[in-house]
């Protein structure tokens, strides 16, 4: 920096901020004048500062725990963005990288109560989302099959019970769960990020093509407004809610694997919802009523209709 920029940053004179330089040189400080055109002051390659008294690994681990990806406080949030501009400058690229590396998902897959254990190569991959590098990545599939691939790591999300990196191959953007890694090997190249790359974005957009195709079925249903919470409770992430109707009952769609099994879950619910479609699903929960009616209903005389 200038000395001119040192005055404006630290808001005193230039003559001050040359004053100030200089004692801080002679007190053994690790910082020297350039002359010339590209003149000014720099702080000795390899040392740092006391503006925070962070190493670079704190760095990274403090704004991987707290950067914007998890859910601080505003205050902390703003409080980061200044430790931001005191740390080094070698510093600084790698800790805001860190606080982008990570999403956490607090939305389960299915009915998982499993917490995100940290798989082997977390650590690994991490650095390499974190410093920009390509990776060499033995993958097992889900049939046993092993391959390698080198991909470009854009970010690392926490989803339990699984941990995934989100790179870009070859083939475009994939994930890859990463209990399924069997080798990282870093290239040394570096990544090429999309400039509007957003972690939270883009595994959002993963997250919904993922749970759709899990749940391809769809039944269209008129819900009580009081019992939305209910629904939510019961179906999460499976529960679309739409617009409010002319007789105050709300439209939602409610996603399952298998057409029986959701007129099967749907059925409690009758006193909630009205399903408007599919027909399969309605033809379901009329079998399932009449089945119900059959085992559990009574005849005009009050007794059970099994006996009669």
């Amino acid at each position: 920096m200038t000395a001119a920029e040192v005055a404006r940053e630290v808001e005193v004179s230039e003559r001050t901020a040359r004053r100030d330089l200089d004692a801080l040189a002679m007190a053994g400080v690790p910082v020297y004048s350039v002359q010339g055109r590209r003149g000014g002051w720099r702080l000795v390659g390899g040392a740092r500062t006391d503006l925070s008294g962070l190493t670079a690994g704190e760095a990274r681990a403090l704004f991987l725990a707290a950067g914007p990806a998890s859910s601080v406080t505003p205050a902390l949030k703003a409080a980061l963005r200044k430790l931001v501009h005191a740390l080094p400058e070698p510093f600084r690229a790698q800790a805001e990288a860190a606080a982008s590396s990570l999403v956490t998902d607090p939305q389960r897959w299915g009915s998982s109560r499993v917490e995100p254990r940290p798989p082997r190569f977390l650590e690994e991959l991490q650095d390499a989302v974190i410093r920009g590098v390509q990776v060499r990545l033995g993958y097992v599939d889900r049939a046993g099959i092993e391959t390698e691939r080198t991909v470009q790591p854009l970010g690392i999300v926490a989803k339990a019970p699984s941990w995934y990196l989100v790179s870009g191959t070859e083939a475009g953007r994939r994930t890859f769960r990463i209990d399924r890694v069997s080798v990282v090997d870093p290239t040394g190249d570096p990544v090429h990020r999309p400039d509007d790359f957003d972690l939270a974005e883009s595994w959002r957009a993963i997250a919904d093509e993922v749970e759709r195709k899990r749940t391809p079925v769809e039944a269209r249903a008129m819900c009580a407004a009081h019992a939305i919470d209910v629904l939510r409770m019961g179906f999460g992430a499976r529960l679309d809610v739409g617009g409010s109707t002319t007789d105050g009952r709300i439209e939602i769609v409610i996603r399952g694997n298998d057409e029986y099994k959701l007129a099967g879950e749907l059925a409690g619910l009758v006193e909630y919802l009205e399903v408007t479609g599919p027909t399969r699903v309605r033809d379901h929960l009329a079998s399932i009523g009449d089945a119900l009616a059959e085992r559990y209903g009574s005849d005009r005389h009050g007794r059970p209709t099994a006996e009669r």
